[in-house]
């Protein structure tokens, strides 16, 4: 029996990798650095802010110019997706059908509060989790496990008992180290390379979801 959901955030609630692959382009754009904005949706998403610097660059920045420009690229990435902030079909009905349930659920994200809160507060979604475990309460972002580890405690559940919903191959990385299910949306990665990755379930969104993945939850 599942006894938690535990929801990564952007890309898998909301699909808005592309406004953060464009922000993040712009701002390695302003160190010299060329990098595609699909580099970020694909290879780097779940990193923290200094994990992604570091892959890109091939060092580390000092801490506060690490803090500098991350604060520059969520400003930018929330001034770009701001018109189009909405959840994936079907993820509040799915919400409110975990909770009717009984179903405890969480956040596992790196991203940072100023992002988080303009989601949860800006779709109204607060409400509908037992608990945000953001990148302060995890030493490593994904594709480690610490933010899946730190939700599953925070909403005291058996890893186990939980299943992971994500859209990124790091993410489910990093579900299926926690060793939790994971289920993915395809919004930015093939479902061959989120399979690869180690995905049991792979939809288009939360409407959509696979009858052996809805019997995991609610049977």
């Amino acid at each position: 029996m599942i006894a938690a959901a535990i929801f990564d955030l952007n890309g898998t609630l909301i699909d808005d990798m592309a406004a953060h692959g464009r922000a993040w382009a712009s701002v390695f754009r302003e160190l010299g650095v060329e990098v595609s904005p699909r580099r970020f949706e694909r290879e780097l998403a779940g990193m923290k802010h200094g994990e992604t610097f570091e892959a890109v660059l091939g060092r580390k920045l000092p801490e506060a110019e690490a803090t500098r420009l991350g604060n520059r690229k969520d400003a930018l990435y929330r001034e770009i997706y701001a018109p189009d902030l909405r959840l994936l079909p079907g993820a509040r009905e799915l919400l409110q059908r975990l909770r009717a349930a009984g179903i405890r659920t969480a956040i596992a994200t790196a991203a940072p509060v100023a992002n988080r809160d303009f989601a949860l507060d800006g779709l109204g979604i607060r409400p509908l989790f037992d608990a945000v475990v953001g990148e302060e309460s995890a030493p490593r972002g994904k594709p480690f496990p610490d933010l899946y580890l730190a939700a599953a405690r925070a909403v005291s559940a058996d890893p186990a008992r939980c299943v992971a919903f994500e859209d990124a191959v790091n993410g489910i990385r990093a579900a299926r180290a926690a060793g939790m299910h994971a289920a993915a949306v395809t919004t930015t990665t093939p479902a061959e390379a989120l399979r690869e990755a180690g995905a049991e379930f792979v939809f288009p969104d939360f409407a959509h979801l696979p009858a052996n993945l809805e019997a995991l939850i609610f049977s």
